[in-house]
């Protein structure tokens, strides 16, 4: 039977996997394509590398030398031997090691070491491997390598050595499929974005309002102006990895016209991207952006571009002569790869035809709904129901013979309160549906918890309207379940309370909304405590007296308990 210790080797090895991603040169998916799946589009410059090889001839079971080398240094490669008469078919031969700790051999159709890949991205600028020619060779065998220098700097299908089979004479090697990329040629920009001109000559989204990005390095900032048939876009904001904004038809993401500007060491890349669902978006291969600059300063990161009101070879850019909510994010980047955004995205309030007249909008990170929300359920459990069970658990001695619509006061006081906390709880469940328009996956926990309260909430309610009569011999069964699935909803309500001030729709500053309710929980313990050890020292002393409270013992009784309730 496994232990402890090796259940806990075996999951850390698989989270170590499943964290590592393609750094580790596991690119099976890669085996035909050789293309990487970083969501970029290839090199076409000059490389910087070249393949190899020491002989131009071999025979079936000969070894061959391969060598890739640079004048710069690379983090991952990817070589495959092909027939030089089809460049685009299966790899061929195997591969076997020079180095393991910088290569590993990479089965590809079902033929195992029929290519070869990185072990890290460490850098390098040479990596050595032996060639094995099969049995059943071609007459002619081209090197093909896939190099990436960093994540979105890549070169696909570098075309290296033909190698012939005996006599025969190399045939010219076949071109391979280079994909395009943009066209686009940045520029770093000689001073920062200003807010002037704003609502005169272009029209802007700024947040927090009024600021102004050319001296507040807190300030995001999204401005475009037209001229002609070309937009001018510029992005500014704080942020360790990238800035974006995207144009949407609803306030909600996916499928949507994005543009995003990605820090990577410095240098800023500017891409045209398609988004659907939540998923990662798709960076556009067509040349639609133009005039592009960037800037990074102080942690901010500024980008401009133009782009066409139309753009038909590229069919999913929006025409701008639209109308369209506009979103703003940012977030961290790894390689140039972004992460999902730290922020809620700042959201424009209302459409706005990109072309039209120039005006400065305004918008929210945070929705009302998710505000809502938040208000009614501290309202709900921090005040309504934590009182009305203090009223029923302390207050039943101070009105024994008063009546409020022939209940006592505490007993009508009590379920006002929770007939409270239920109607505020029911109503700010249906808010985030209301929202969203359905379950959300990135809440976390908070949701679960959140309808495992509404469901005790409920409960309550209905075992309180069947309950059995005072004298009744079930009547303990019912104390015991009220008093039970009260606290339990109680404290799972505040423990969701935690989970859900960390939500990005409510934009609470941390760590400080943490410290207050985790003070106001503190608080309300110790309120009852108190009032426990009050409650126990007076039935303690009625016990020991053997004497009734007089008058004035009863008043001061519940003056203290009624003045540290107000407190």
């Amino acid at each position: 039977m496994w232990n402890l210790q090796t259940a806990l080797a075996i999951f850390g090895t698989l989270c170590l996997t499943s964290i590592s991603g393609y750094k580790n040169g596991k690119v099976e998916k890669s085996c035909e394509s050789m293309m990487p799946e970083h969501h970029s589009q290839p090199n076409t410059t000059a490389s910087p590398y070249t393949l190899t090889v020491n002989a131009s001839k071999f025979s079936p079971g000969d070894n061959i030398r391969v060598t890739l080398s640079g004048s710069e240094h690379f983090e991952g490669f990817l070589i495959q031997a092909r027939d030089a008469t089809n460049p685009d078919g299966p790899a061929i031969g195997s591969f076997t090691l020079v180095d393991p700790e910088i290569s590993q051999r990479l089965t590809c159709n079902s033929i195992e070491g029929s290519a070869v890949s990185h072990t890290s991205n460490a850098k390098k600028t040479e990596i050595q491997v032996i060639w094995k020619a099969p049995s059943k060779a071609p007459p002619t065998v081209q090197f093909l390598a896939t190099v990436l220098a960093h994540y979105k700097i890549f070169w696909l299908k570098l075309p290296g050595p033909v190698i012939s089979q005996g006599d025969v004479t190399p045939a010219p090697s076949q071109s391979t499929t280079v994909m395009s990329t943009k066209s686009a040629s940045p520029s770093i920009l000689p001073q920062p974005f200003t807010s002037e001109g704003c609502g005169t000559s272009k029209s802007c989204l700024i947040d927090p309002v009024s600021c102004n990005p050319s001296v507040d390095t807190n300030c995001f900032f999204l401005s475009y102006s037209t001229l002609g048939q070309t937009v001018s876009f510029e992005l500014s904001g704080p942020a360790q990895g990238y800035v974006s904004f995207a144009l949407s038809k609803d306030k909600w993401m996916g499928d949507d016209d994005a543009y995003l500007c990605i820090n990577d060491e410095g240098r800023v890349s500017v891409e045209a991207a398609h988004t659907t669902g939540r998923t990662y978006p798709e960076v556009s291969s067509k040349s639609v952006l133009t005039d592009v600059g960037w800037r990074v300063s102080d942690g901010v990161i500024q980008c401009k571009f133009s782009r066409s009101i139309y753009t038909p070879q590229d069919p999913v850019r929006f025409s701008l002569n639209n109308s369209y909510y506009l979103f703003v994010a940012h977030g961290t980047a790894e390689y140039g790869m972004i992460h999902r955004h730290t922020w809620q995205p700042l959201i424009s309030s209302h459409h706005q035809i990109i072309t039209g007249p120039p005006e400065i909008l305004t918008g929210s990170r945070s929705p009302l709904l998710m505000k809502y929300h938040g208000a009614l359920m501290l309202i709900a459990w921090m005040l309504a129901g934590s009182t009305g069970k203090l009223m029923a658990a302390y207050f039943k001695p101070d009105w024994p013979e008063q009546t409020l619509f022939g209940q006592k006061i505490w007993f009508q006081v009590h379920r006002m309160l929770m007939s409270l906390t239920v109607l505020l709880t029911a109503v700010g469940f249906g808010f985030p549906f209301v929202y969203r328009g359905k379950w959300s996956t990135r809440a976390g926990a908070h949701p679960y918890l959140g309808c495992t309260v509404m469901i005790l909430t409920f409960c309550q309610p209905i075992m309180a309207a069947f309950r059995p009569a005072p004298d009744s011999s079930r009547r303990w069964i019912f104390n015991w379940l009220h008093w039970g699935v009260g606290n339990a909803a109680e404290i799972i309500a505040v423990v969701s309370m935690f989970f859900g001030i960390r939500q990005q729709s409510l934009l609470l500053p941390y760590p400080w909304t943490t410290g207050v309710l985790s003070a106001f929980v503190v608080w309300t313990i110790v309120l009852k405590l108190v009032l426990k050890l009050h409650k126990h020292d007076v039935i303690r002393k009625d016990i020991n007296c053997k004497m009734i409270q007089t008058e004035s013992e009863m008043k001061q009784n519940k003056l203290f308990k009624i003045i540290y309730l107000y407190v």
